[in-house]
């Protein structure tokens, strides 16, 4: 009987360029926590430190479009590098997001070009998240956002306003040189600050990795606005688990809208009161250093002790209604992030790490197989991938309580990836193609060898 091949090659991304990243030797893409992947339609992007490598492959063969260095000025003195990496793709714009180690966030065109750069927080950037759901019958509104974690601090940049700055910015590049690299003055690098949204979530201590999982009702006793309130989850080593309510106006609670107008009258009043009994001829002579921004308000909504147990890895479902996090114990939750519950609970997964994938489960093949059918969002599964390196394979369980489904054996030195959310994806531009199911791909670090985990069990 012949084997069952439930993966699909799609290229290979081997080149020269590699041996910069440490290619060559054996577990290199796996072994070095400073090298960084980030996958997109035909193109991936590598970075370690210092360095940005970005690959494009087709069908089959070896990567065929241009490969693009990018090498951000870092600040040698406080030893800066990069620390996180993410693509931004608005429609036919594509835009890498690089985060530093001293919480910089740096936009990069494809040809190299710095677009814009902006300071979150003073630390580490320790992830760059990008998601949004959609208006539909389980969600009231939309959102999309890139969400940046720190070590305590959550940052959220709603997609539109990066829309918006990157519009701005391909307005005024000249259309002789449009695809050419080119050396840019600080006038034509975006100046303008990003609005943003910054919380501190480090109640529970240091969190190896948060997100967002989507917008949350108001708390009673709240004073009824238009404000939105987002839930919020973190995993670390003091906390396995933690949860908060993200406010986006720091003053939103029924005493914080009291102290707002009474706080600054009293000492508007004290302040006046003194300058008419002691006056100062002095006046500062050096220039305030500008302050960084405010926290708004997070409340704590729980929180899951349980020591030596920490929190390792976070992975939210499409809709963020779904989390799969690892803990140093080798065990893996699944955590619904509405009722803030654990749903399930693997064990014996030590260095695990999971994406979320649709497949096609339980279909008529007779019918689906046809030429002129085309699926749709309900043909599919949702599914959770589960990559265990000393096992040496690759599980699907079908979510919520399904079984497993699979079982891949992976080659050692492998590494799971997903494609990032595309902004701007709207129900009239799907409903003209077939759904395009959410995938998981798998990179050989060995061979160079990409490939996808088929969409169907047969």
């Amino acid at each position: 009987m012949a084997r069952r091949n439930h993966s699909t090659e799609l290229g290979c991304i081997a080149c020269d360029e590699l041996t910069e990243l440490g290619a060559g030797k054996e577990g290199w893409l796996v072994d070095n926590p400073n090298l960084l992947t980030a996958l997109d339609t035909h193109s991936i992007a590598l970075a370690n430190r210092y360095v940005v490598l970005v690959l494009e492959w087709s069908d089959g063969a070896d990567p065929s479009g241009p490969r693009v260095k990018i090498r951000p000025t870092l600040s040698p003195i406080e030893a800066e590098y990069i620390s996180a990496i993410e693509w931004l793709v608005f429609d036919d714009v594509r835009v890498l997001a690089l985060g530093t180690s001293r919480g910089y966030l740096l936009i990069y065109s494809l040809q190299g070009d710095l677009i814009h750069k902006q300071i979150v927080n003073p630390g580490r950037i320790i992830k760059l998240r990008v998601r949004g759901t959609k208006r539909d019958l389980t969600e009231d509104a939309s959102s999309e956002e890139i969400c940046v974690v720190m070590a305590g601090v959550i940052a959220r940049f709603d997609g539109s306003d990066i829309q918006s700055m990157l519009q701005h910015w391909f307005e005024r590049t000249p259309s002789g040189i449009w695809n050419q690299k080119r050396d840019l003055d600080d006038s034509e690098i975006s100046s303008g600050r990003i609005p943003y949204q910054l919380w501190n979530v480090s109640k529970y201590g240091s969190c190896a990795d948060a997100a967002i999982t989507g917008i949350m009702p108001p708390p009673l006793m709240e004073l009824q606005s238009t404000q939105r309130y987002y839930c919020a989850i973190t995993i670390g080593d003091d906390a396995v688990i933690s949860a908060f309510r993200l406010s986006e106006d720091k003053g939103r609670s029924l005493v914080g809208a009291i102290l707002s107008k009474v706080v600054p009258a009293t000492f508007s009043t004290i302040a006046s009161f003194s300058k008419m009994i002691w006056r100062s001829e002095q006046k500062p002579t050096r220039k305030l250093e500008a302050k960084p921004q405010p926290f708004a308000r997070a409340s704590s909504l729980t929180c899951l002790k349980d020591h030596p147990r920490k929190g390792e890895k976070l992975t939210l479902s499409p809709s963020g209604t779904l989390a799969a996090i690892t803990d140093s114990l080798g065990r893996i939750m699944l955590l619904d992030t509405q009722a803030l519950v654990v749903v399930r609970l693997w064990k014996g997964y030590r260095d695990a790490s999971c994406l979320f994938m649709e497949m096609l489960v339980d279909k008529d093949t007779a019918t689906t197989s046809s030429a002129y059918y085309e699926h749709v969002k309900s043909d599919y599964c949702l599914c959770l991938a589960v990559y265990a390196p000393r096992k040496g394979i690759i599980e699907v369980w079908q979510m919520r309580t399904g079984p497993r489904l699979l079982t891949i054996p992976c080659p050692r030195g492998s590494k799971m990836l997903q494609p990032t959310y595309r902004f701007g994806s709207s129900s009239s531009s799907m409903s003209t193609s077939s759904y395009v199911p959410l995938e998981v791909f798998l990179l050989n670090g060995d061979s160079g060898q990409l490939s996808v985990l088929n969409r169907s069990l047969t």
